[in-house]
């Protein structure tokens, strides 16, 4: 004869069977997170437009910059140029009988080329006739500019004008003096590399 099951385990069993029919439906913690999320079509476009502008604007930044460096140093050489334009026309109109030699040398010092020889071989001449004559002169330039220009050299028109004493003469009238001079770039800086005198 068979022995019937407490009724009170019965119960139990069914609800653990339920139970763990319960838990089984149920997603587990891995199965939880969503999946990984895809870009639709509609997507793509908008991002790859926003990467095309950002990177047209940081090229044109970057033209920008390069184009506002390039500036500055061709500003920069057109400086030098005119500056040492200048000074040449002052050196060579501002001679005094007690500082020849030294306003000679200044001369050499700054220029260049066939200028510089030629200048070298009459200097000690010149520096003779300006002690002998006791001359002294004074040149203040008037106006300067740049008539032409390349990547390595200058035309430098120079308007002077030039007090001029003798020993025992009465001081000249100031004389206006147009000078071409030619500057080229050198390693350094630049240079005087010819001198021409224009009506």
């Amino acid at each position: 004869m068979a022995i019937d099951a407490d009724p009170a385990e019965q119960l139990n069993t069914t609800a653990d069977h339920e139970n763990a029919d319960a838990e089984a439906d149920q997603p587990s913690a891995v199965d939880a997170e969503p999946p990984a999320r895809q870009l639709s079509p509609n997507m793509r476009w908008p991002i790859a437009l926003g990467l095309v502008v950002v990177v047209a604007v940081g090229g044109l930044f970057v033209w920008l910059g390069y184009r506002a460096h390039e500036a500055r140093q061709t500003q920069q050489q057109r400086d030098l140029f005119l500056q040492v334009g200048r000074q040449a026309a002052l050196n060579l109109t501002t001679i005094s009988s007690n500082e020849a030699d030294a306003d000679v040398q200044r001369i050499l010092d700054s220029s260049i080329g066939t200028f510089h020889d030629d200048f070298q071989q009459r200097g000690p001449a010149f520096v003779d006739v300006v002690k002998k004559a006791q001359s002294n002169s004074e040149g203040s330039v008037t106006a300067a500019a740049l008539e032409s220009e390349t990547s390595d050299q200058a035309q430098v028109l120079v308007a002077v004008s030039v007090k001029t004493s003798n020993a025992g003469a009465a001081e000249l009238q100031p004389r206006a003096w147009r000078m071409r001079i030619t500057v080229q770039k050198v390693p350094d800086g630049a240079k005087v590399a010819n001198v021409v005198f224009v009506p």
